[in-house]
């Protein structure tokens, strides 16, 4: 019987020859965790669907981010929910605001982690949708002007870095002007450029307590079909001075993360979202897979597609089974 010369199992025989020839690897450097944070003291409340992860006050927050910074996670990221909600969004730039004191408190009790700032308004808005309404349709003007503003008071709370994820025309240039015209030039910009109108995000919006309270977000989202789009969409934001570009969600995309790295010369993120983190749960708890595993494959696969980070609420997690 003939064999070609080169046997691709020659280097697959043990694990240290494996490693010698691993091309990808995954790192808690590259990890960023998302949290929700609520107003009150002494709350955890748990979010049924996302097992482990729980809407926190700032004290209990505190205390998540010194634990994840002792496994070495370099950053966070910050989702708030307001006492109240109205249709003008005034919470997501209240100078008391739930995400402004959040930050501030972080930056004293954690300030070796890097605090980033979710920048949108449908966690903060009656009807639930990302902008400010014009009879039933989201009004993209008037919603970058709010979503300048937002950035900026977190900002000056002391957010190292802000994300817009509201998909709205414009959205980074209106927050980089604000922020360089208030004196805040040197925060970076974590743009939400490729996020699609997705079913994944289900889960989220339950613990963010943000689902629209009518129609849908597809006319702000992107399609899922499209793949063109994302790279037109990626473009505009770095044109308009975005730091990081990010896609969003991961797993189903893994072809637009490949194509954005290659595309894009600049640092991409990519965002394993609460329904991915859901379905390794789900199947996890009725013994249909390894967890662990399936996590770690997972979390390699987005960085073997060309993510240099990757916010994933298995970032704990992660990071734990990492230094194991």
């Amino acid at each position: 019987m003939h064999f070609p010369e080169y046997r691709p199992r020659r280097l697959r025989q043990n694990e240290n020859l494996r490693r010698l020839v691993r091309e990808e690897s995954l790192s808690v450097d590259k990890l960023i965790a998302p949290f929700f944070v609520v107003t009150g003291t002494k709350v955890k409340k748990p979010i049924d669907s996302m097992p482990g992860h729980f809407q926190l006050s700032i004290d209990y927050l505190v205390k998540e981010v010194e634990i994840l910074r002792d496994l070495g996670i370099p950053a966070v990221l910050l989702f708030g929910i307001p006492e109240t909600k109205d249709e003008m969004a005034t919470g997501a730039f209240a100078k008391d605001g739930v995400i402004q004191r959040a930050v501030a408190t972080l930056k004293d009790k954690v300030s070796e982690v890097l605090v980033i700032t979710d920048v949108c308004l449908c966690e903060y808005t009656s009807h639930g949708h990302c902008g400010m309404l014009d009879g039933g349709d989201v009004e993209n003007d008037s919603t970058i002007e709010v979503l300048g503003e937002t950035a900026l008071s977190h900002a000056k709370a002391g957010a190292d870095m802000v994300a817009p994820s509201a998909m709205m025309d414009g959205q980074v240039l209106a927050i980089r002007e604000a922020l360089d015209e208030g004196g805040c030039e040197s925060t970076p910009i974590m743009a939400y450029s490729a996020k699609y109108a997705s079913a994944f995000y289900g889960p989220f919006r339950e613990a963010a307590e943000s689902a629209p309270q009518f129609g849908d977000r597809k006319s702000y989202q992107m399609d899922p079909a499209n793949s063109d789009e994302a790279m037109r969409e990626m473009t505009l934001d770095v044109e308009e001075g975005a730091d990081i570009i990010m896609v969003k969600p991961a797993l189903p995309y893994l072809d637009i993360i490949r194509r954005a790295k290659e595309e894009f010369d600049l640092p991409l993120a990519a965002y394993n979202v609460s329904g991915e983190f859901a379905m390794i749960k789900a199947a996890a708890a009725m013994g249909w897979l390894d967890g662990e595993q399936a996590m770690l494959e997972l979390l390699l696969a987005i960085r073997r597609a060309g993510a240099d980070m990757i916010i994933t609420y298995f970032a704990g997690e992660a990071a734990a089974a990492l230094a194991r």
